[in-house]
C-alpha cells in the first residue's frame, strides 16, 4: 500500500468516478483502477462498488477512506512542517477570489493562518470566476478561489468545500405560506427574478441546475442582474423580485427576517468551491503552506 494507491483510491470516492479522479490527479484511468485493484488484493476485500452512474465505497472501503484521508492530510503535513524547519515564513501572496469565497470563505481562514503565519500578507483582488482562472492562466495571481470547474488546461482545480445555493424571496406572507410545502420548480418561471452577471461561478451553477429542473434560463422573467450578492439580498428584501444565491451569503438577512429561503423541490442545488493554482508555474514557497492549510483547514 503506497500513497498514490491511496491518493486514487481517495478521489475516486470523492468524485464518484474513475474518470474524474483520472483527470483530477493527471493518471490514466487505467492506471487507476489498477491502482484500485491492487489495494483490493492486498486487502483481500472488495473496496468499491462500481454502479451504472457512479461509483460508492463498499462498507470496508468506507472504513479504508477515513484512515486514507487522515494519512494523506498527515503526508502533506509532515512535508510541510520539515520544509518550514527553521525557516521564518513571510511573503505577500497575490490572491484572486470570485465573491463567495472572497467575502464569505476568505476572512475566516485567513484569519486563522495568520495567527500561525504573521508574516504573511495578502493582496487579495475579487473577480468573478470566469475572470479568476484567466488570472491564474496569465500568471497574474499566486492561488485563485472559484464557485465552478471551467477546465482550463493551464490550471488545476481542487475542491476545497462545499456551498449550497437556495432560493430566496421577500418575507412576506404570500411566500410564508409556501414553506409549509417547500418551492416548487415552475415557480421560478412565474415570479420575477434577480440574477448574477455572465462570468460569476453562481450564475453558471444556478443555469445548471435550472437545466436540471427543465428550466432555460430564457424563460425566466428578469428584472435585474447585479454581480454581487449583497446589492440582490437588500433587492430581494424590497420586494423587487427573487433570486438563486448562496446560503453562506444570506445568513445575515435571513437571521434578521429580511428575506426567506427555499430548497427546490426534487433538486439538490450543491457545488464545489475550488482552489485554482496554475499547472505549470510553481507556488512561492508561502503559497505552498497556505494552500496546504487551506485543505487541512476545510478537511476537520
Amino acid at each position: 500500500m503506497d500513497f498514490k494507491q491511496l491518493e486514487a483510491f481517495v478521489y475516486v470516492v470523492k468524485l464518484k468516478s474513475f474518470s474524474k479522479a483520472a483527470q483530477r490527479i493527471y493518471l490514466t484511468q487505467p492506471t487507476i483502477s489498477a491502482h484500485i485493484n491492487s489495494l483490493e488484493k492486498e486487502l483481500d476485500t472488495k473496496l468499491i462498488e462500481r454502479g451504472t452512474k457512479y461509483v460508492y465505497p463498499t462498507k470496508p472501503g468506507s472504513i479504508l477512506y477515513q484512515y486514507a484521508v487522515k494519512m494523506l492530510n498527515l503526508r502533506d503535513d509532515a512535508c510541510c512542517s520539515v520544509r518550514n524547519y527553521n525557516k521564518e515564513l513571510k511573503g505577500t501572496l497575490t490572491i484572486c477570489a470570485s465573491t463567495v469565497p472572497s467575502q464569505y470563505i476568505l476572512p475566516k481562514v485567513i484569519s486563522a493562518f495568520r495567527e500561525e503565519y504573521p508574516n504573511v500578507t495578502f493582496n487579495i483582488q475579487r473577480q468573478d470566476s470566469e475572470q479568476v482562472v484567466d488570472s491564474i492562466s496569465k500568471g497574474l495571481a499566486d492561488i485563485g478561489f472559484c464557485g465552478t470547474d471551467t477546465h482550463s488546461p493551464d490550471c488545476v482545480f481542487e475542491s476545497f468545500t462545499e456551498d449550497h445555493l437556495v432560493v430566496i424571496t421577500p418575507n412576506n406572507e404570500r411566500f410564508h405560506q409556501m414553506q409549509a410545502g417547500g418551492m416548487k420548480s415552475d415557480l421560478l418561471k412565474k415570479e420575477p427574478i434577480i440574477i448574477r452577471e455572465e462570468g460569476s461561478g453562481t450564475r453558471k451553477e444556478m443555469e445548471h441546475f435550472l437545466s436540471r429542473a427543465g428550466i432555460d434560463i430564457g424563460e425566466l422573467k428578469i428584472a435585474a442582474q447585479f454581480n454581487d450578492p449583497d446589492s440582490i439580498k437588500h433587492s430581494v428584501s424590497q420586494g423587487m423580485g427573487i433570486s438563486i444565491i448562496s446560503k453562506a451569503a444570506i445568513e445575515d438577512y435571513e437571521n434578521f427576517g429580511l428575506i426567506l429561503s427555499f430548497d427546490l423541490n426534487g433538486i439538490s442545488m450543491d457545488r464545489h468551491l475550488y482552489v485554482v493554482t496554475h499547472k505549470s508555474n510553481p507556488l512561492p514557497f508561502a503559497g505552498e503552506v497556505f494552500l496546504n492549510y487551506v485543505k487541512m483547514f476545510y478537511d476537520k
